[in-house]
């Protein structure tokens, strides 16, 4: 390394947002202590890998970038999911300089000091106020807790990140009013479970812009609903305390948009994944939500082919979906995590069987989309736009999340900038997307 210019790291980010936020936290720590960040692996005197472990095709991902890195720089510090598992790493990659776990920002840090150590005071060093960022300006993620408390049959995240552990909402709504006050204009609040925000620390109470706020699920929507941004719930289990948080989406205080992970719509299915809530009547929580506030958007994700599912559990699951009418679907096939205990299950669904029910699944939940998105024309909406080129700008609306859900394509846009809100009337749609012309 050259003693005389600041020591730079390169950085791979891999997995959910919640692992993208914990990129950001090393990567606003690295600036913080006077380094600098290497777009390359050449320029680079070291490599950090954040990587992913939830699923076989996430930790080939992760342990092909792993040996990427490795070829290309020599140099390589791993931490991230798959990181709690150091064995498959070193297995594969045994020259890596150190393996951290999920969320270790200071053994990161500690490992970057030792092997590039850094060059002067962080006292000395400047740094925007929301931190490094590795979304665009104009939208953010805020994770609030760390952790799970449930013990799903197929997901051993509890395994890899621990228990639930919440942060204090005082130290959450401080971020998140930092965050809008440097130019944020959408929240998008992020966790292993939000609606269980608090249980672990029995809804301890805290202060924030001289008021009460206890830190659970409903306080922290009536905190964030109060900074004029647009705040977007994931991650949100169908517990009946959700219900309170129902009437802040009808009146906008919150946007009116659900992430809610409903899995399956079979009882049976949903006892062997050992899901949280699974005996809870879910369609009539939808139809009470939707009774409340008439625009609110729900998206989901599914899996299919899960151990011992039959032909009947499956057609339950299309019965449920056609009765939920969700707005947004995503849909994997079942896959084998090391170390699940559904693993274990008997009668694994055969991969072509998992293949044609994924097709017939998704065919249902696009005809369903499709037909939801169509009603949508001749309406006029606000959009926040995330990118501009040719003349033409891809925007979002209330009912689309960055990177999972559709866009709205505006044609003609002179004038627009990535981050800038507007006003379009709707003027087509397809399965997933709507296409709208500017109001001047």
């Amino acid at each position: 390394m050259d003693l005389d210019r600041a020591p730079k790291v390169g950085f791979v980010s891999l997995g959910c947002p919640k692992a993208l936020v914990d990129s950001e936290r090393i990567l606003t720590r690295l600036r913080a202590e006077g380094y600098e960040i290497s777009p390359s692996y050449d320029a680079a005197d070291v490599v950090v890998v954040n990587t992913c472990g939830f699923i076989d095709a996430a930790i080939d991902e992760s342990l092909d970038a792993i040996g990427e890195a490795l070829e290309k720089n020599g140099r390589v510090i791993v931490t991230g999911c798959l990181g709690a598992r150091p064995e498959r790493i070193l297995a594969r990659h045994p020259r890596v300089l150190k393996v951290t776990g999920p969320h270790a920002y200071e053994d990161v840090m500690h490992a970057v000091h030792e092997h590039v150590p850094p060059r002067h005071d962080p006292f000395l060093d400047l740094l925007p106020p929301p931190g490094i960022r590795l979304t665009p300006r104009h939208y953010a993620y805020l994770k609030i807790s760390e952790g799970c408390n449930n013990r799903c049959s197929f997901c051993i995240i509890p395994s890899m990140r621990g228990r639930l552990a919440s942060r204090p909402i005082d130290a959450v709504l401080r971020e998140a009013e930092r965050l809008v006050a440097a130019g944020v204009k959408e929240l998008l609040v992020i966790s292993q479970d939000t609606s269980a925000y608090g249980a672990d620390l029995h809804y301890r109470s805290a202060t924030w812009r001289d008021g009460e706020y206890q830190t659970r699920f409903i306080d922290l929507a009536r905190g964030l609903g109060a900074l004029g941004a647009w705040v977007r719930l994931h991650y949100v289990y169908p517990y009946p305390h959700v219900d309170a948080v129902i009437p802040l989406l009808a009146q906008r205080r919150v946007l009116p948009y659900l992430d809610v992970p409903f899995q399956h719509g079979s009882p049976s299915v949903l006892m062997r994944m050992r899901r949280p809530a699974h005996a809870e009547d879910t369609l009539a929580r939808i139809r009470s939500w939707r009774a409340q506030c008439p625009d609110l958007v729900i998206r989901s994700t599914f899996i299919v082919g899960f151990p011992g599912e039959t032909e009947a559990e499956f057609g339950e699951l299309l019965d449920w979906l056609d009765a939920a009418q969700l707005d947004r679907v995503g849909c994997f096939k079942y896959s084998p995590v090391e170390g699940a205990r559904a693993n274990a299950l008997p009668d694994h669904v055969p991969a072509p069987l998992q293949e044609e029910r994924y097709a017939r699944f998704m065919e249902k939940a696009s005809a369903i989309s499709a037909a939801r998105l169509k009603r949508r024309v001749g309406s006029r909406m606000r959009v926040l736009v995330d990118s501009v080129e040719g003349g033409s700008a891809i925007a979002r609306s209330e009912a689309d999340a960055p990177e999972i859900d559709g866009v709205v394509r505006i044609k003609s846009a002179r004038g627009l900038q990535a981050g800038d809100w507007a006003d379009v009337k709707i003027v087509s749609a397809d399965a997933y997307d709507l296409g709208g012309r500017l109001l001047h």
